[in-house]
């Protein structure tokens, strides 16, 4: 296996996300460095996807593997004033998405959250969700 792209990992989260809310309950994503006009919505999901420290998990002359580990960070926004069952609606649906899968390589650990955290968004209910994942690369 050649060296992984960072990208491919990165469209790999991004797929799960759109394919599950872009049916049934269709709820608008943003991603980084992505422009969104919060305002116009009464919900949303903010998706950020990291990466952490890297470890050398072998250094042999036929081969090494790396461990590749990152995190990924989902804010979810809603109406403000109306209670938190439809923002927890939607971290039940985030957390199906992702808990304790293998999605092409990435093995995404158990969600953290849903977190209620205080709004920056005027009007807008948040809580947080963080899952960490990890992946074996080998050059």
């Amino acid at each position: 296996m050649a060296a992984i792209n960072i990208n491919t990992i990165r469209a790999t989260v991004e797929k799960r996300l759109v394919n599950e809310f872009r049916r049934n309950q269709v709820i608008p994503l943003v991603f980084n460095n992505v422009f969104f006009d919060e305002s116009v919505h009464e919900e949303f999901i903010q998706c950020v996807t990291s990466f952490g420290t890297n470890q050398y998990l072998t250094q042999a002359s036929s081969g090494s593997t790396n461990l590749i580990v990152g995190l990924i960070t989902l804010d979810i926004f809603t109406k403000q004033g109306v209670g938190a069952g439809s923002n927890f609606l939607i971290a039940d649906r985030l957390r199906k998405l992702f808990n304790r899968i293998k999605v092409s390589g990435v093995r995404f650990d158990a969600p953290v959250g849903p977190e209620i955290l205080q709004s920056d968004i005027e009007g807008k209910f948040h809580t947080q969700m963080r899952i960490t994942f990890e992946l074996y690369e080998t050059v």
